[in-house]
C-alpha cells in the first residue's frame, strides 16, 4: 500500500511527491425526520434517500471523521487500522468492517453490508463511484479545495449531515470549531505570536532520500493557521486541491526565522526525517529555526486532512507547542 502520509490526498499528493470536539450525538438529533431526502452532491448528481441514512460506508478518512463527529457510526470504513493510527483525535466508537484501501474499496465487501448510503470523495475514480452506485446511493464530496480549504471542509460536513439527518449536530460542531479557533487565536496573541510566521510540513524517507511536503496557505492546516492569526511562511505554490507543494532539505534554507511545525507518526518509521535522518545533516542544523529551537513535532493521531475534530485537536496541540 502507498505510504499513508503521502496518500491522504490520493490524486494531488501523488502528482506532487507522488482535543477534538465531542462526538456524542445531540439530543435533538433523536427527533430527526424520517421523510425522504433529495440532495445534490459535489459531482452534480442528484441523490435520493428514503430517509436519513443510518447504515453508512465511508471510503475516505475525512468523511469517516465527519460521520463519527455527527454521531453516525459507519458500518464500513476503508483501512480501519490506518484510520485508528492517523486519526485517533476522533476515534471510531464501533468496530466497522474494513472495506479495503481508500483508493480501491472492495465492492463485494461493501455490498455485503447492505448500506443505505456510501460517502465517497472526488479522489475516488469515477469508474469506482459508478460501481458503488449499483450497490447503494452514493454521496460524493469534494476532497479538498485550496481556494477555500476550511470552507470546503465545512461544506462537506454539511452535505453529510443533510444525508444523515444530523444538521443540528453539524451546526453545533461548526459553532464549537469557531470557538476553538477564537480561543487559540487569543492564546497566541497573548503570547505575542499574532502574525508570527509558520511553516508546517510533513516528510518521509524513500531510498535514503528525504522529501519534504510543505502545507501552503491553500492547505486545510494553512487555512486554520491563518484563522489563528499566523502567517504562512511558504512561498511555494501548492496544488489546486490540497495546497501541498514539494521540496527537500535545501528548499528549507529560504524560510528564515520561522516556527517550523511538523507531523509524524510513531507507527511509520520513515515519517519523521526531521527528528531522525536530518539530525546530523549540516544544512538542517544550519537553519535559523533549528538553531533557535523553534522546531515543533505535534502529537500523533491528528489527521491533517480531517474535519472539525482533527482541526480542533491541531489547534490545541499547536498553541501548546508554540506557547510553552
Amino acid at each position: 500500500m502507498r505510504r499513508l502520509l503521502r496518500t491522504a490526498p490520493l490524486a494531488a499528493a501523488a502528482l506532487l511527491l507522488a482535543a477534538c470536539g465531542t462526538t456524542e450525538p445531540a439530543a435533538d438529533d433523536a427527533k430527526e425526520s424520517t421523510e425522504a431526502i433529495t440532495l445534490t452532491d459535489a459531482s452534480g448528481a442528484e441523490v435520493e434517500l428514503d430517509g436519513p441514512a443510518k447504515k453508512v460506508v465511508g471510503t475516505e478518512w475525512n468523511v469517516v471523521e465527519h460521520l463519527v463527529s455527527l454521531g453516525v457510526d459507519p458500518v464500513g470504513v476503508a483501512d480501519v487500522k490506518g484510520y485508528q493510527a492517523w486519526d485517533s483525535a476522533v476515534p471510531l466508537k464501533n468496530e466497522p468492517k474494513d472495506i479495503g484501501t481508500r483508493g480501491e474499496p472492495s465492492m463485494d465487501t461493501i455490498a455485503s453490508l447492505k448500506p443505505d448510503l456510501i460517502v465517497a470523495t472526488s479522489d475516488l475514480q469515477p469508474a469506482a463511484v459508478e460501481q458503488l452506485r449499483k450497490v447503494a446511493p452514493v454521496v460524493t464530496v469534494k476532497s479538498a479545495d485550496a481556494a477555500d480549504p476550511v470552507g470546503q471542509m465545512l461544506k462537506n460536513l454539511d452535505l453529510i449531515a443533510e444525508a444523515t439527518g444530523t444538521t443540528e449536530r453539524a451546526a453545533t460542531l461548526k459553532k464549537d470549531f469557531d470557538a476553538k479557533l477564537a480561543e487559540g487565536k487569543k492564546a497566541l496573541a497573548d503570547a505575542g505570536l499574532n502574525g508570527a510566521e509558520i511553516a508546517f510540513a510533513d516528510g518521509y524517507v524513500t531510498s535514503n532520500q528525504v522529501s519534504v511536503r510543505p502545507y501552503t496557505s491553500g492547505s486545510l492546516v494553512g487555512g486554520v493557521n491563518e484563522r489563528l492569526g499566523l502567517k504562512n511562511a511558504w512561498k511555494l505554490k501548492g496544488d489546486e486541491a490540497y495546497g501541498l507543494a514539494a521540496t527537500d532539505v535545501e528548499g528549507l534554507t529560504g524560510l528564515g526565522k520561522v516556527q517550523f511545525v511538523y507531523v509524524a507518526n510513531k507507527g511509520d518509521a520513515s515519517s519523521d526525517p526531521f527528528g531522525k535522518e536530518l539530525a546530523g545533516n549540516s544544512v538542517w542544523k544550519s537553519l535559523p529555526f533549528v538553531k533557535s529551537g523553534d522546531v515543533h513535532r505535534l502529537s500523533d493521531g491528528i489527521w491533517m486532512f480531517g474535519g472539525t475534530g482533527s482541526m480542533e485537536a491541531y489547534t490545541d496541540a499547536l498553541v501548546a507547542s508554540l506557547t510553552k
